[in-house]
């Protein structure tokens, strides 16, 4: 799976951290930065990153933040994109099964690195299970679809 990630300055210390856990995994990974921690606008790296999975051009995106809101908000203005922000296991399979999230966003000063990895592992291998669930996520994107055509 071809997996997009990027930080802020407060989300980096987080993201070198789930790095080596995508390598592992055999995932080919494309970080849109940023590169240090040095102050930095969400905005800037969330979006590259949420658009690069709208374009198809990568499979998923991991975003993280000091808390992983501004990453978020950011993202889920893409078209096409539903970015959950996610601090445990549970919501990690839960907004997969049944969101069909494609989108993930962390916060780096609420989750530590060993939560975060235990969270992108659930996220990248649970599966949408479709079915009722299917119809809600296809009324969310059918008003997406409505709202930019207006």
């Amino acid at each position: 799976m071809k997996i997009v990630i990027g930080s802020d300055h407060a989300g980096y210390a987080l993201k070198k951290e789930i790095r080596p856990l995508l390598d592992d995994m055999g995932h080919e990974v494309v970080d849109v930065g940023t590169e240090s921690g040095d102050s930095a606008d969400y905005a800037d790296y969330g979006i590259p990153a949420a658009e690069m999975v709208a374009r198809g051009e990568a499979d998923r995106g991991i975003i993280i933040c000091g808390t992983g809101i501004g990453m978020s908000i950011s993202a889920n203005k893409v078209k096409g994109i539903r970015c959950a922000l996610v601090h445990d296991m549970f919501t990690a399979k839960a907004t997969r099964e049944h969101n069909n999230t494609n989108v993930l966003a962390m916060g780096e000063r609420i989750v530590g690195p060993g939560v975060a990895q235990e969270i992108v592992r659930i996220w990248l291998e649970t599966e949408f299970e479709g079915g009722r669930h299917e119809r809600r996520v296809n009324k969310m994107m059918e008003y997406e679809k409505q709202q930019a055509s207006t």
